[in-house]
């Protein structure tokens, strides 16, 4: 049987980092890495995990399974982190713990299927490599909606605008809660309650992704197209990850929300994602989730964990505006304005394929053709020398 398989291409960023890792310069700079990394070049296990795993391991009594939700109170935990506090006690609102935000996004996406075969995605262009695999595969029907002009560095909102009112009632529109990957370009407020007026108008379904919650503008400004829809829209699909403001990436730590329009249509969409998820992965892992509970519900580890989530926010936006000063220093004829707008870990650099494997080549500065960056691998040390670089290859 297995001789009708043929071999798939490997993941470009991880060949990326096993090419970083072989170069013997002393100067190389991964850019490819999709994990935050300190000022070291470490990833760091945050001491309010550390602390909440010691917690965990005096205490925990059993390594019994979990139910197919998970940890419920992890579940209500992550509803008042996205939805805001009094979301728990919305009957509207059902939650199912998820390894990771990938498990997330395909439980949802297996679910719209059982609701509607042929239902219709719409995803932004671009989006996160993985969206795709992860929906399409599934069976959706995946539609491109404009979103970041590699000219301008910017967002084109009116073409979204444009194309997203073209969709039928009932259709489904993928966003970025915060930290758009890979761009880094976020709406703005603004845009946001556009968005969501034509959302409310064509009837559409939003379904938002929300990865990176805490790296944009801090944990609760960073949800504000979430909640503004939460309060206008019927139905929505919402999918969260802790891999990265908690730092858990190898835990697999996620949670898919789902908004219904009233409380007995909630018991039967949590339902389904139940069944569904006794038949893709049974259940879900419980080391991060408990690590995860027991700091929001600890009041010193919550401030801890906030904290620490603060340093790692201005880590990254600190980084930015250094490079941009940097670029600006050694390449004055060129605009690289646009990083400094960017949030989260990653964005465009705007340069060409060509550009990109010049650096690799010549300057040992790693990173993917489309030429998106990840902010966490520039350093005070390193930033005047791949600054260098970048002017090098203009």
């Amino acid at each position: 049987m297995f001789e009708t398989l043929e071999p798939k291409p490997g993941d470009a960023i991880l060949k990326l980092i096993g090419e970083h890792k072989e170069d013997p310069r002393a100067e190389k700079i991964d850019l490819g890495v999709g994990v935050y990394r300190d000022a070291e070049g470490n990833t760091p296990i945050l001491n309010s995990v550390k602390k909440a795993e010691h917690w965990l391991v005096g205490t925990q009594t059993s390594k019994a399974y979990l139910g197919s939700r998970g940890d419920i109170v992890f579940c209500d935990d992550v509803e008042k982190l996205v939805f805001g506090d009094d979301a728990a006690d919305d009957d509207r609102i059902s939650t199912v713990q998820s390894p990771g935000g990938s498990g997330a996004l395909r439980v949802g996406a297996e679910l719209i299927l059982r609701a509607n075969p042929d239902a219709v995605m719409w995803v932004s262009d671009p989006t996160w490599n993985n969206h795709i695999p992860l929906m399409g595969n599934a069976g959706l029907k995946l539609q491109p909606y404009p979103y970041y002009d590699g000219e301008k560095n910017s967002i084109r909102f009116d073409d979204m605008m444009e194309t997203l009112g073209t969709a039928n009632a009932g259709e489904i529109v993928l966003l970025h809660g915060c930290c758009h990957n890979p761009t880094g370009m976020d709406l703005s407020r603004d845009q946001w309650d556009l968005v969501t007026d034509l959302v409310e108008e064509r009837s559409l379904m939003p379904f938002i992704d929300i990865a990176y919650q805490g790296f944009a503008e801090g944990l609760e400004d960073d949800t504000y197209g979430v909640r503004l829809m939460y309060g206008r829209v019927p139905e929505m699909i919402v999918t969260q990850s802790c891999s990265k403001n908690f730092g858990l990436y190898r835990d697999r730590v996620g949670a898919l929300s789902f908004l219904s329009p009233d409380a007995d249509t909630a018991k039967v969409v949590d339902s389904q994602a139940l069944s569904l998820v006794r038949t893709i992965y049974s259940l879900p892992p419980d080391h991060g989730a408990a690590v995860v509970s027991h700091i929001l519900n600890d009041e010193e580890l919550r401030a801890e964990w906030l904290g620490e989530l603060a340093g790692m926010r201005k880590r990254l936006q600190s980084m930015r505006k250094l490079l941009v000063e940097e670029l600006k220093s050694v390449a004055p004829d060129h605009d690289f304005s646009h990083i400094a707008l960017t949030t989260g870990m990653f964005c465009y650099l705007g340069v060409t394929p060509e550009q990109v494997a010049a650096l690799k080549k010549d300057r040992g500065v790693y990173l993917v053709d489309s030429s998106r960056i990840n902010v966490c691998g520039i350093t005070e040390g390193n930033v005047r020398y791949l600054a260098e670089s970048i002017a090098s290859v203009l």
